[in-house]
């Protein structure tokens, strides 16, 4: 391989299309921009989503949806997962530790879905809890901090 043998890719490089040429070059006159008109134009711009003055399609449909900022710092936690804490006293770090909330939850609430066999010592008061997953908890033996 020399240097004065180094061509490009098949099909990479494509000649760009000279307008304006006269009729037999294909874009004659119009260039391929039509007739008359804004977008025929040099400078011819409108924004975005814009119909002529009608009303965009963007602002006919109604608003759906909605994404909460806190989401993120809010977690769910069941029995079932509270049992694999394998510490009898639990606490956010803990929980983050054990990989079963992400690091930016700031407020858990333990759910009631599953059983709980073990007396944990909810520490922290960020953890809450459902009714029925508080008195699980407390009936195995556990208590909230107050």
């Amino acid at each position: 391989m020399r240097l004065n043998t180094i061509k490009p890719a098949a099909g990479s490089k494509k000649t760009h299309l000279r307008v304006g040429r006269g009729a037999s070059a294909g874009q004659g006159k119009t260039c391929g921009r039509g007739v008359k008109g804004q977008r025929a134009r040099k400078g011819g711009y409108h924004k975005v989503g814009f119909e002529g003055g009608q009303m965009p399609l963007q602002r006919r449909l109604p608003k759906i949806g909605f994404n909460s900022h806190m989401k993120a710092s809010r977690a769910e936690l069941t029995l079932t997962d509270l049992m694999r804490v394998t510490t009898d006293e639990v606490t956010l770090a803990g929980l983050i530790e054990a990989n079963l909330v992400s690091e930016q939850t700031k407020i858990v609430k333990i759910i009631l879905s599953g059983t709980v066999s073990k007396a944990y010592v909810i520490k922290d008061k960020v953890i809450t809890a459902t009714k029925g997953a508080k008195s699980a908890v407390v009936s195995a033996g556990g208590s909230f901090a107050e």
